[in-house]
């Protein structure tokens, strides 16, 4: 076992077990009386619900989070990557065919070994809570949509770094970022009116109180805006939700079919003032450029590191190729990705805190964005007392208690 082997092992165990001590003390973190401020929302019954629902959400996360790494510890320390080289390697097809056929039966076989999984969740665990509205046939029909999208832009797009990687020389990373910083804008653009309706059917809100105050909300704030969609949510589940996608003339507010049910007119334009923040505040760009920068950075890396004999001998290749070192080098980025989750984590909630200050700054509904939220995570069965390690690992919200004080604090000033 060479150095390569070494970090990559440990940076996965240690995620692993990181990951483990965070649900621990998450899990012991709960069992605490139902907070004062949820009374009015939470029956005594419905709270002990949700922290079934966390209990049972954490200890299915860590069986899995185990079992991926066991099977993946096996089909390398077997020489499963090696063999699986040799056989499309014995197809002749060039580095490019090749490479998309080994990366593309890694992610299949990763699919299939997730399947299981999937469907306990969705018809075990969601349904055991009251949750699940998806059928077996919209399973299936997800399934094989989401596999096509894969084939239609995630082909093309890892053929283009295959080709640039394979004859372009030192310069190959800069010319893959800047096809990958394209395709990335290009998704953003499309992903509104060609991607999302492949999964879920978006129509304009009816003409109503609701939809009258969201467009007179939006134009006392400047943000352009040709109409409000409902999403049919309930397919899937009965969770609700909202959010903001896209940018441009494509750019898309949506709510769930399931949130409206739910929410007064107050209730809804203020969860909707909240997206407008991110916008508005520049969170969407934000995002955007930190995503290119850092794509950028991991192919200049990836440049570095193909050429490195030993990460190909840390798994136990007799031929070294640009597409299994792209495989390897995402393996032995572990810890910096874990660091740049949580980075982006804690970014993240600052962002949250930010549109949220927007929101009842300029709609004057603080109240009712609490109201909205309380109902929200009520329904949801949301852990209220998540532990602060937790947190701070997974947290890409700020707990709604912090939420629900700072929205006080600003109504105070």
């Amino acid at each position: 076992m060479n150095l390569y082997a070494i970090i990559i092992l440990s940076a996965l165990i240690i995620n692993l077990a990181v990951s483990s001590v965070a649900e621990i003390l998450n899990l012991k973190a709960l069992g605490a009386s139902l907070p004062e401020d949820f009374k009015d929302v939470y029956a005594e019954e419905e709270y002990a619900k949700s922290q079934l629902y966390t209990k049972t959400q954490s200890k299915f996360g860590m069986v899995t989070a185990l079992f991926d790494l066991l099977v993946m510890l096996l089909f390398w320390f077997s020489g499963g990557f090696n063999l699986l080289d040799k056989i499309i390697r014995g197809f002749g097809y060039g580095p490019v065919v090749s490479g998309l056929l080994f990366i593309g039966m890694l992610l299949f076989a990763k699919t299939i070994l997730a399947l299981p999984f999937s469907l306990y969740s969705t018809f075990v665990i969601e349904e055991r809570f009251g949750f699940n509205r998806t059928t077996p046939l919209v399973f299936v029909t997800d399934l094989v949509k989401g596999l096509l999208l894969g084939l239609i832009l995630g082909g093309p797009l890892l053929a283009f770094v295959l080709f640039f990687f394979e004859w372009a020389g030192s310069y190959a990373w800069l010319y893959c970022w800047g096809g990958v910083t394209v395709f990335m804008l290009f998704v953003q653009f499309i992903a509104p009116t060609w991607i999302m309706p492949w999964f879920n059917k978006f129509k304009p809100l009816d003409e109503c109180e609701l939809k009258e105050k969201i467009m007179s909300y939006a134009r006392s704030v400047s943000f352009s805006l040709q109409n409000v969609f409902v999403m049919d949510g309930s397919k899937r589940s009965s969770k609700s939700n909202a959010f903001f996608t896209g940018f441009g003339r494509n750019k898309r507010i949506a709510l769930f079919d399931t949130l409206i049910e739910k929410h007064t007119v107050k209730e809804l334009v203020a969860i909707l003032s909240h997206e407008i923040g991110h916008y508005k505040k520049k969170h969407v760009l934000q995002g955007m450029l930190i995503s290119t920068i850092q794509t950028g950075i991991m192919l200049f890396l990836l440049s570095v590191f193909l050429g490195h004999s030993g990460l190909y001998e840390a798994f136990y290749m007799q031929h070294q190729s640009v597409y299994s070192g792209l495989v390897f080098f995402g393996m032995l980025l572990t810890p910096i990705e874990m660091v740049l989750s949580i980075g982006m984590n804690m970014l993240s909630r600052k962002n949250e805190f930010e549109a949220d200050r927007f929101a009842v700054l300029t709609s004057g509904l603080g109240q009712e964005l609490i109201s909205a939220l309380k109902k929200l995570s009520a329904h949801n069965l949301s852990n209220l007392t998540p532990h602060p390690f937790y947190t701070f690992l997974h947290y890409s919200h700020p707990p709604l208690l912090m939420r629900m004080q700072a929205i006080r604090r600003i109504e105070q000033r």
